[in-house]
């Protein structure tokens, strides 16, 4: 229908122009006729009385009967009969004048019709248009508009791009403050347990002074102290402020070290850590933010390790990326939990320890930062697992 409407206007102002264009040759050319017309019949006329002089009035009083048209004629050709032809001669009725301006008063008209429904076309669009951007501003959810090759093409796609943007905003915003809102949910009872648990503590130290109540108490400040400090670092990192360096991280060293840190716990649980002294693997990152990440994923395997077991890790490097891989000798994950395992403050069914449910989140954040890619899932044999790709590009 659209392009039905384009041929017409196209037809349309085809045809004007031509009438127009047509209007203006034949008075040109009418205008020339006429000139020479009236320079044809002067000639005549001096040649008439170079011959007779003495036939001025009569010729002239001819030659104003002529021009008034109020002179009769023989219908007998005079001419003709002493054997001139038409094409001796140069003249235009005085009808044919009103043929150039009939001509370019029709193309004025065809082009003043052309403004007119051009004009009534872009009324319907804008009109469409502002009628959209009301419904938005009333609510509409819909971010669609019905778009046609027209002059306002260019105008509905920005429309449409700029509505899509502030609705993708909009949803990025009303996300982000539910994270907000879950966020300081999960803190506020983060918080609770350990000052619950301190205040009882005191209350019970009050009655009866005892060391065990001052162990509690420091256990509970403790994880008070390690709750602020990730609080920090997730403030640091939602903020765009954690430096990280960009140099050679080998594999094998980072991995040790993290082992390191977990050393008290480990002892503790009654589980240990292998990690194969294979071919040298590197990585560009930040030893001690690579380092932590790598804690948090064996403190997570040695959580769910029964007593004697032992939390395995390999790696190895290609063209492309660096790989590492832990697992456990647990019992997996529970599948309700895979999809949720790096939300945070996310405990699962099957959570283990005191912590607060950021060690994962923590640890899938630093990787992303350094390029790189982790996922989890369960093995055929049993026992949890996490594989890392850090990229090379």
């Amino acid at each position: 229908m659209r392009k039905t409407k384009d041929h017409l206007s196209l037809f349309l102002c085809f045809i004007s122009v031509t009438l127009i264009s047509a209007s203006l040759s034949a008075a040109i050319t009418l205008n020339h006729a006429n000139r020479t017309r009236f320079e044809s019949i002067e000639d005549l006329c001096q040649a008439i009385l170079e011959r007779a002089p003495e036939a001025e009035q009569t010729v002239f009083a001819a030659l104003k009967e002529y021009t008034s048209g109020s002179s009769e004629f023989s219908s007998e050709n005079l001419l003709l009969s002493y054997g001139y032809r038409p094409s001796d001669f140069v003249g235009t009725s005085r009808e044919s004048n009103l043929l150039p301006v009939f001509t370019a008063l029709l193309g004025i008209l065809l082009f003043l019709i052309i403004l007119y429904l051009s004009h009534r076309r872009n009324l319907v669009y804008i009109e469409r248009l502002t009628a959209y951007l009301e419904r938005i501003n009333g609510g509409d959810t819909g971010t669609l508009i019905v778009t046609e090759e027209n002059d306002f093409s260019g105008l509905q796609d920005a429309i449409y791009k700029t509505v899509t943007a502030l609705y993708q905003t909009r949803e990025e915003a009303l996300s982000a403050r539910d994270t907000y809102a879950d966020n300081l949910s999960n803190i506020a009872h983060q918080l609770k347990t350990p000052i619950t648990s301190i205040s009882l503590s005191t209350q019970m130290m009050k009655r009866q002074p005892s060391p065990e109540y001052a162990e509690q108490i420091n256990r509970q400040l403790t994880r008070l102290t390690h709750l602020e400090e990730d609080l920090l670092l997730l403030s640091r990192i939602d903020a765009g402020t954690l430096p990280l360096e960009r140099k050679a991280v080998d594999i094998f060293t980072a991995l040790t070290l993290a082992a390191d840190s977990l050393e008290e716990l480990l002892s503790q649980a009654d589980v240990t850590v292998q990690i194969p002294e294979a071919k040298e693997t590197t990585i560009l990152g930040d030893m001690t933010w690579t380092m932590e990440a790598f804690s948090n994923l064996l403190k997570n395997c040695m959580e769910h390790t029964p007593q004697g077991g032992t939390v395995h890790c390999t790696y190895e490097q290609d063209p492309l990326y660096a790989e590492i891989r832990i697992w456990d000798e647990g019992e997996g994950f529970a599948k309700e939990d895979l999809p949720h395992l790096f939300e945070r403050f996310y405990r699962g069914k099957q959570e283990k320890g005191d912590g607060i449910g950021i060690g994962l989140s923590l640890a899938k954040t630093i990787i992303e930062m350094q390029n790189g890619t982790i996922r989890a899932g369960n093995l055929p044999e049993g026992g949890a697992f996490f594989e890392i790709h850090f990229y090379r590009h």
